[in-house]
């Protein structure tokens, strides 16, 4: 029956995606031109984000400069990743590979953003050392409301540290150890079975991710109507929306070529064909994502208004508030 199969089925659907020029020389002029425009989306996220750089080198100050660096970086990083992959299909498991990575490293930096927005983490305990910080925040515990609240101490920021600072050096460590699996005959991103090394690998790093993204919520959550004032909050989304694109935007699709719901068309294969579109549809996500990022952490960085501006604002607020209970 698995022969009658192959018979009925184009040989090229079942041959590892093709070598770059094999590629190229099967582009009709559509598909060139599209892969040029896509080219050139990706290059203008990366000379923007370049652009970006030289100004934060020279106009700010270490630490901040260094951490704003990283955190911008991570759309323009994955949209030239998914470039090199486009032109290079069979390379798309490396250029991957590297974009989880460095964005693996962004979640830690992230966190780190929001400490140095306060000063560092010596002033940041100086300023909220003893005071609650709820920690039902996604995407651990959002479903616990019953959870008490915690005060921060440098022990908790310590452990916050520690939830983001595993996802950098474990997933670098797992990508490195697929690769040497790979090479082995062992990694195969196409066999999911309970018994394949691809499934636990992949497990072991949701949950990794998942705790990772723990410490950045609970921060966000309960700090960002002071950080609502360096416009943190769209900051945060797009944060969040890389996360979504690269992450599991390309989970699912490449479960659905794996399942052959993703049509073969030669010379790529289902699956082949399913990281085509994943790379496409990345580098045009990850250009708006750049433009957006450039206009919101090229400036010059500030510290915070003290905890006593913090105080007067509330009274205000709370004045303003019992005005207008009053005029009613």
């Amino acid at each position: 029956m698995d022969e009658a199969f192959r018979s009925t089925v184009d040989p090229a659907c079942l041959h590892r995606p093709p070598l770059a020029m094999d590629m190229i020389k099967q582009l009709d002029t559509f598909e060139f031109s599209l892969y040029l425009i896509l080219t050139f989306m990706s290059c203008v996220s990366l000379l923007l984000y370049l652009e970006q750089c030289a100004f934060l080198y020279k106009k700010q100050s270490y630490p901040m400069k260094t951490t704003i660096i990283w955190v911008s970086g991570a759309a323009p990083i994955i949209a030239t990743m998914a470039c090199l992959g486009m032109w290079f299909p069979r390379a798309t498991m490396f250029t991957d590979m590297t974009s989880n990575c460095y964005f693996a490293v962004v979640v830690y930096r992230f966190f780190v953003l929001m400490v140095e927005e306060f000063g560092g983490s010596t002033a940041f305990l100086k300023r909220f050392s003893g005071k609650p910080f709820m920690i039902n925040t996604g995407p651990c515990c959002c479903c616990c409301p019953c959870l008490p609240q915690v005060p921060m101490s440098r022990r908790m920021l310590f452990l916050l540290n520690l939830a983001g600072l595993q996802y950098a050096i474990l997933r670098t460590a797992f990508s490195v150890f697929c690769i040497i699996l790979w090479t082995n005959g062992i990694y195969d991103l196409t066999n999911l079975s309970a018994t394949s090394a691809t499934l636990w690998i992949n497990l072991s790093v949701g949950v990794l991710t998942i705790i990772s993204l723990w410490p950045v919520g609970i921060i966000f959550m309960n700090l960002r109507s002071l950080l609502r004032s360096v416009k943190f909050i769209p900051k945060y989304s797009m944060y969040q929306l890389v996360f979504v694109l690269s992450q599991l935007q390309s989970s699912i699709i490449n479960i659905l070529a794996i399942n052959g719901q993703i049509a073969c068309a030669p010379p790529l294969s289902s699956q082949a064909r399913g990281t085509m579109l994943t790379q496409k549809l990345m580098i045009m996500e990850m250009f708006i994502i750049s433009v957006v990022n450039y206009f919101l952490y090229r400036r010059i960085y500030d510290p915070l208004p003290a905890e006593e501006h913090d105080n007067e604002e509330n009274d205000k607020a709370a004045l303003q508030a019992a005005l207008e209970e009053h005029d009613v």
